[in-house]
């Protein structure tokens, strides 16, 4: 194994912690404003979003099969139930559809 591997791990793994380091020193002890806790408080959701929205229309041959689970998670989700139920009652509907096709 070359120098530049380890190189290239010393260098990702900087890159890596600097962005977690920076706020962890600068924010220690310090409230952040509510609008901004509410604006990072929803980015989990946004990112899993933006990677789940892609692969519904690929999921499967059949385009119906996706379109159909994220219309029973979207459906779920209106209703107020947390992730966990959402994921799971798109799972339900998704395997009643496929008994059907």
């Amino acid at each position: 194994m070359g120098s530049w591997i380890w190189w290239t791990i010393l260098g990702m793994a900087v890159v890596t912690y600097i962005p977690r380091a920076i706020p962890l020193t600068f924010l220690e002890g310090r409230e952040l404003p509510p609008s901004l806790q509410n604006i990072l408080r929803n980015i989990p959701f946004a990112v899993l979003g933006a990677l789940i929205f892609p692969a519904i229309f690929f999921i499967q041959d059949n385009i119906w099969f996706g379109v159909i689970g994220a219309t029973a998670a979207f459906g779920i989700a209106l209703l107020g139930a947390n992730v966990m139920v959402v994921v799971l009652g798109s799972i339900a509907v998704l395997a009643v559809y496929s008994l059907f096709i």
